[in-house]
């Protein structure tokens, strides 16, 4: 059953209207101020809010800015109940994130109607896309359905395609567009006075590349370039910001599909201060194992050159090569070329620990 809070400091309307949402077979919470409903939201985290804007002790703007301020209940619809009309108010709402308003009087189909419609379209941004070309197409198109989106998203995205070794961005270049690579490899780099080069990521299949200093507005701290031949997808500087800022659903949601990297990226880094060679040798050949193995299926060789390798582990070629000669002697790799067969996955994984 779907729960609703109502925060409505007026008896009789509340009552009423709580009466109404529970023939409608709703779960009705009810609280007649505005502290007493960031409470009860807090505790019961329900599926939508509708909310009265002028009441004593807390408005509603106070009780949306105290929500949409807490991870847990940033992500509810929110509904605004007012009496007055006036542009200003209307606009002061939606710039906080509101969702809908509906004006008092209302009718029981009209207050119905917006329930229904906005939980629908919770419903579809809560859908899992997958990370591919089609899944970004897919979540932009349903991005489109919930707002007034349609004329900021274009379908025609435009196409890069990189070869080996090939540069999409430069450390000090400015950002201007967001990327997702739909084939391919990538690897983001800094390069320090001496020139060398120090590999902070590697990238795949349906990751985004770029989008922290496109947040920040600044110039990139690092550089991109393609590890094998690559196809990226660019997302325009306005559309990223729309799918942001235009929609709180929609930015909840895009939001975890940006981040699906940061939790890994800062354990390897640790590991990288903290770590012996032999771990982060094992562990970048285990990083770069994941990102050319797909789901079900184990890749028989990984390529990689010895220089991606040593940036990566954070050492000297010198070293990373007697560290790879030292694992073949273990018979934990077998070394063709430039190819890396790993045989024994589960030493290599022990050796991270």
């Amino acid at each position: 059953m779907r729960s609703i809070l109502l925060i409505e400091d007026n008896t009789e309307v509340r009552e009423n209207t709580a009466e109404i949402l529970q023939l409608a077979s709703y779960r009705v919470f009810t609280a007649a101020n505005g502290k007493a409903g960031v409470e009860i939201a807090k505790a019961e985290r329900p599926d939508l809010i509708i909310c009265d804007i002028m009441m004593p002790e807390l408005d509603g703007y106070g009780v949306l800015h105290l929500l949409s301020r807490d991870t847990n209940t940033a992500g509810i619809p929110f509904i605004f109940l007012t009496a007055k009309t006036e542009k200003e108010d209307f606009r002061k709402g939606m710039n906080l994130g509101a969702d809908d308003y509906l004006t008092k009087p209302f009718d029981d189909l009209t207050l119905l109607d917006a329930i229904e419609m906005r939980l629908r379209k919770t419903d579809t941004l809560r859908k899992t896309f997958q990370k591919d070309a089609e899944g970004l197409t897919e979540f932009i198109n349903e991005a489109k359905s919930t707002g007034d989106l349609n004329q900021l998203l274009n379908g025609d995205r435009k196409v890069i395609r990189l070869k080996k070794k090939q540069l999409l961005f430069s450390e000090g270049d400015y950002p201007s567009a967001l990327y997702f690579i739909s084939k391919g490899k990538v690897k983001t780099y800094k390069t320090n006075e001496e020139g060398r080069e120090y590999i902070t990521a590697l990238h795949s299949e349906g990751d985004f590349v770029g989008y922290t200093d496109l947040l920040e507005e600044s110039q990139y701290n690092e550089s991109a370039a393609a590890l094998d031949d690559a196809e990226i997808i660019v997302v325009n500087r306005q559309d990223f910001f729309t799918l942001l800022y235009q929609n709180r659903e929609v930015a909840n949601k895009f939001i975890k599909m940006l981040s699906n990297d940061v939790i890994e990226k800062e354990e390897r880094l640790l590991k990288l201060a903290y770590n012996s060679v032999r771990k982060r040798v094992a562990e970048s050949l285990l990083m770069i194992y994941d990102r050319y193995t797909k789901e079900g299926q184990n890749v028989p060789e990984i390529p990689v050159s010895r220089e991606d390798l040593s940036s990566l582990a954070g050492a000297s070629k010198e070293t990373v090569i007697r560290t790879l000669s030292d694992f073949k002697d273990e018979k934990l790799i077998d070394i063709n070329g430039k190819h890396i067969r790993l045989l024994n996955l589960t030493k290599l994984k022990n050796m991270r620990n």
